[in-house]
């Protein structure tokens, strides 16, 4: 089946903003505090021209050629870089469905248009985005541009995923390397948003927040949409009766009957989401609860009012 992001869905997002809350690097005239002045400009695409508009970057020579107008579109250094990444491991296909939708989603799906609407939205600023996915190594790292040539190709290679969410996706999780590596790669003082489930190997727990430590010791802000579906994972909300419970990474399973243990589950859970959000407080990362079963819309625009509000 091929599916693809419905961009009716985005639209939504085009009156709000996502403001820089520290010194970005870019060009001052814009939206987001800079430490330079000026800007630099690159050629990015053509487009045709309207009729009215100003002549002096109609391209001649394409022209001559073609016997129609395209005017050259430039790209500003722009006044923000955004890091856009997404968890790909298997635990983010949770939870397995025969129909999934936006509106019936597991949790990459759910991470898929959240990011789509952020990466629209970033446009509309004319801000920089790069997309970054994981899983136990580094799947893709775009570099970060404004142009809506790239912003197509950010939403294609994010689309490429949809069809996997129906289908049963072994792929091992190693958060903390991963972060590590792409903390390396990118542009210094960026706009780093982390869509994750945050699941890793039990012995690799204390890993984690180190790498998330990483991104701000190279002076990036940093969102983490800590993505779940609370009535399964974090409430255990199953009927009485036997299940089989299986890893959606390494394939190990375990039966059991959910009532026999949730009261123990929701404690050990609550605690882990606990830790990391104290973490979070403590290396002043944007922690935002992301519960599949709100809908993207209703968890990124509370998010986008509440900050616009503490800006």
């Amino acid at each position: 089946m091929s599916l693809s992001i419905n961009r009716d869905r985005l639209q939504q997002f085009n009156s709000l903003e996502f403001l820089a809350k520290q010194v970005v690097e870019g060009f001052i005239t814009g939206l987001h505090k800079s430490p330079f002045h000026g800007f630099s400009v690159e050629f990015a695409e053509h487009r045709l021209y309207n009729p009215g508009e100003a002549t002096r970057f109609i391209d001649w020579k394409l022209f001559a050629r073609t016997d129609k107008l395209f005017v050259k579109r430039f790209e500003e250094e722009t006044n923000l870089r955004c890091r856009i990444i997404i968890d790909n491991s298997s635990s983010m296909y949770f939870p397995v469905k025969d129909n999934i939708s936006i509106d019936n989603p597991n949790k990459i799906t759910f991470a898929i248009y959240a990011a789509a609407a952020l990466i629209n939205l970033m446009e509309k600023q004319r801000d920089a985005v790069g997309l970054s996915l994981f899983s136990e190594d580094i799947d893709l790292h775009t570099h970060a541009r404004s142009s809506l040539t790239h912003r197509k190709f950010l939403y294609s290679e994010m689309e490429k995923l949809l069809p996997a969410a129906l289908a049963k996706n072994q792929k091992n999780t190693n958060v903390s390397n991963s972060l590590h590596t792409i903390a390396e790669l990118i542009h210094k003082r960026s706009l780093v948003i982390i869509f994750s489930d945050m699941m890793d190997h039990i012995d690799r727990l204390d890993e984690m927040f180190p790498a998330l430590q990483h991104f701000r010791h190279y002076e990036h802000e940093v969102v983490l949409f800590h993505v779940t579906d609370k009535k399964l994972e974090e409430q255990l909300d199953l009927d009485d009766r036997p299940y089989r419970f299986i890893d959606m990474e390494s394939g190990d399973m375990v039966k059991l009957n959910p009532v026999e243990v949730r009261t123990q589950y929701q404690k050990q859970f609550a605690a882990a989401k606990k830790e990391l959000k104290e973490r979070c407080d403590r290396y002043r990362i944007d922690y935002v609860e992301a519960d599949i079963n709100k809908g993207f819309e209703h968890v990124l625009i509370s998010y986008l009012i509440k900050r616009a509000k503490l800006h």
